[in-house]
């Protein structure tokens, strides 16, 4: 594999407290040398970055491949193209496709699937029970030695705490990080969208934001009882950021992220019956929305994900109540940080570049997440004044289902480097 020399970008690796303008000399796939004055080896590919953004390639610890079972909703070769079209370099994946990931062998061929199909890299997650049904404990131990970095229940919670804590007992035991999708079935109760004034005025079923923070009300307590850590995935309601807050002020070891449509959008994308922004956890009120602004801002959420769920027309295209939830991101998420994160001063580019580089890396316990010298060169380069009209018909992801479509954005990414090999340049795959 031949050397490449990323010249005068802006280099940004929070993970070395890096922030200038540097070069990154790039070889055999690894980060060869990071500087100022980088000689040029004799044969080199030289990519001019100046005025652009060089990172960590980003990672997403949380989409949805659909294979195998549901490879007409989406593969794990056009998932990690979406991925690589977006800017994003390596993602994990949830265990909930058409064939729940609950042992060892679904695992296995997720692995395997990536390293014949897959354009960046996949890390999987194992569900916590068999079949997702909330009964027995899977596989775990077998699921880590087939190449699992987690084990997570969603699209559903675990609704026996008694055997919840169980799971706790027996992640610690064999260090397995464990991502939580809280919620409350008997307070959710069926909602299709987050319950207020907007769900009253369509006359649809609403889920209160007490059914999300009530349960991770609960799974602090067994976290801090135990004394392990628990990830919270995808948090949106203001009571759950709180609860969230307290435990780090406590000292609960607790991390949390959230998605990109929950800091973006409200419930009022529901307006009109649009079954584009239907997704659970909801998208809720302007109060909620803003809690998860505070949160970012402030700490309380670490980490920036999109909960990449894919479907098909006939998925979506129906009466809401039967509509499917899910929102594609992959090949949304850069701009929507950039937009309605950076550019609002809501964050710094270095506290959102931290949010899905560093940080994420350190929850699931992968070695990615940084230019340092001898690691994988994942990187993400981004044109901070670029601006685009979201089009999903010419999205690499199946899915259609986003409600940014039409939405103009700025800052996108112009080139995607996975282990040394430029796999997207000025929006184009090269594979």
């Amino acid at each position: 594999m031949g050397a490449i020399l990323i010249n005068n970008g802006h280099v940004i690796d929070p993970a070395q407290k890096i922030n200038e303008i540097c070069s990154v000399l790039v070889k055999d796939g690894k980060v060869a040398k990071i500087g100022k004055r980088i000689v040029k080896p004799k044969t080199c590919t030289v990519i001019n970055a100046k005025g652009k953004i060089v990172t960590p390639g980003w990672i997403d610890m949380h989409v949805h491949l659909r294979e195998p079972g549901r490879e007409d909703q989406e593969t794990i070769a056009t998932c990690t193209r979406a991925a690589a079209k977006g800017g994003i370099t390596s993602i994990c994946s949830m265990p909930n496709s058409g064939q729940i990931a609950d042992n060892q062998a679904v695992v296995e061929f997720i692995v395997s699937r990536a390293k014949r199909d897959g354009v960046v890299n996949v890390f999987p997650y194992g569900a916590i029970t068999k079949g997702l049904k909330g009964e027995e404990l899977a596989e775990i131990w077998e699921m880590k030695d087939a190449g699992i970095v987690g084990v997570s229940e969603d699209h559903r919670d675990v609704q026996n705490l008694a055997l919840f804590r169980m799971a706790i007992k027996y992640c610690k035991t064999f260090n397995v990080p464990i991502i939580c999708h809280s919620e409350n079935e008997n307070l959710a109760c069926g909602g299709v969208m987050h319950e207020g004034k907007v769900s009253t005025y369509l006359g649809l079923p609403g889920n209160p934001a007490s059914a999300e923070s009530s349960a991770i009300a609960a799974q602090i307590i067994l976290s801090e009882e135990a004394d392990y850590p628990l990830h919270f995935t995808h948090v949106s309601a203001a009571a759950s950021i709180e609860s969230i807050r307290c435990a780090k002020k406590r000292k609960i070891a607790v991390t949390a992220d959230c998605t990109s449509h929950h800091f973006s959008l409200t419930d009022e994308a529901c307006l009109g019956y649009n079954t584009a922004a239907k997704v659970n956890p909801p998208l809720r009120s302007e109060k909620h929305k803003n809690a998860v602004l505070k949160g970012l801002k402030d700490g309380t959420i670490d980490c920036i994900c999109t909960d990449h769920a894919p479907h098909t027309f006939r998925d979506k295209y129906v009466d809401f109540e039967h509509a499917a939830f899910g929102i594609v991101g992959l090949e949304t998420l850069i701009p929507l940080v950039i937009t309605n994160l950076v550019n609002k001063k809501v964050l710094t580019l270095r506290q959102a570049i931290e949010k899905v580089t560093v940080n994420p890396a350190g929850v699931v316990n992968i070695d990615k997440g940084s230019l340092k010298v001898g690691m994988d060169a994942d990187i993400t380069v981004i044109d901070l004044k670029e601006e685009r009209v979201v089009d999903k018909n010419n999205f690499e992801s199946k899915g259609r289902n986003t409600p940014f479509d039409g939405m103009k954005l700025k800052g996108w990414p112009t080139l995607t480097m996975v282990a040394g090999k430029i796999v997207m340049k000025d929006g184009n795959l090269r594979v």
